[in-house]
């Protein structure tokens, strides 16, 4: 009996001190400066850290959201997917950072990943996107391999996506399909053409095709890709954010310090997170609207556990 009600107890001390159950409008309020390493069954649903750097940040909130090993088991195999769409520097923020990129690479072979994979069907050339970005130095210095994707007639596999109304069928990079983990690691930007890129829409770059999207209805198709394979984790860089002209053609007075990090298995609760960040409302995304409809997450914060940490 005792030990019945000291549960109990624990749990409603987590639910007061620990987690928040918030509106949209509140998310960037009501932070705490503690840091609690959660039980399995206390964990949140997504963990918001502001006021650090990245690599602080992202230790602090993947300690708070049970580690990389609750992800990560040994010998797994794990694709990691940053934005380094432009042959920009990390500076501009119009790609994930470099020093993010290293710290997950990090945790998840410390975590006993058998292989980690970081690439991405970039925009401008691989190459000079790859080392301008200084993502390939970083992700290279931190044990994975990082995969060229100039050709992609080959190392492609098409793969079925049968729940989907328009995005059918897809070709996506063939160590995505073999993987045990994916792992989203997005920057957020304002898009000119989506209003926003974060979590969703990140997964573009791991298709083969990304003109299909364009020409048969952009905001379905990015929702749609999460009914063939979601990520395990999404980790969202919002130390700079670009607030207007994005994805690429920023301008210094675009661009926000807001040293945001944010962790969730949720995609569409972090995209609509991610879009209060960039001072939208959530349902003026029209993907993430979509992919809340599709059950692919929720986009309704106030139902959620969201703890909040101040570095």
């Amino acid at each position: 009996m005792s030990k019945v009600k000291t549960s109990i107890d624990r749990r409603e001390f987590l639910k007061r001190s620990v987690f928040a159950v918030v509106t949209s409008y509140e998310l960037l309020n009501g932070f705490t400066g503690q840091s609690v390493l959660a039980d399995e069954g206390d964990l949140p649903d997504m963990v918001v850290v502001r006021n650090g750097e990245l690599d602080v940040m992202f230790d602090k909130a993947m300690q708070a959201y049970g580690g990389m090993g609750r992800f990560v088991k040994k010998g797994a195999t794990v694709v990691i997917k940053p934005n380094i769409s432009w042959n920009r520097p990390p500076e501009t923020a119009a790609n994930t950072n470099p020093i993010l990129v290293k710290k997950v690479v990090q945790s998840c072979l410390e975590a006993g990943a058998k292989e980690v994979y970081v690439f991405d069907n970039t925009c401008d050339n691989w190459r000079l996107c790859y080392q301008t970005s200084g993502i390939q130095a970083s992700a290279q210095q931190a044990g994975a391999v990082v995969l060229p994707v100039n050709d992609t007639s080959k190392d492609y596999v098409e793969v079925e996506n049968p729940k989907a109304q328009i995005l059918k069928t897809l070709k996506v990079h063939e160590r995505l399909a073999k993987a045990d983990v994916l792992i989203n690691v997005p920057v957020l930007k304002h898009h000119g053409s989506t209003g926003m890129t974060c979590a969703l829409k990140n997964l573009m770059g791991l298709v083969a095709d990304r003109r299909f999207y364009h020409s048969n209805g952009l905001h379905q198709c990015i929702a749609e890709f999460c009914l063939y394979r979601k990520p395990t984790l999404n980790i969202v860089d919002a130390y700079i954010v670009t607030m207007n002209n994005g994805p690429q053609r920023a301008r210094p007075e675009d661009l926000k310090l807001v040293k945001y990090l944010m962790v969730s298995t949720d995609i569409v609760a972090i995209d609509a997170a991610s879009a209060i960040i960039l001072g939208k409302k959530p349902q003026e995304i029209r993907h993430v609207q979509i992919a809340h409809d599709l059950k692919l997450g929720t986009m309704n914060l106030d139902s959620l556990r969201i703890q909040r940490i101040t570095v």
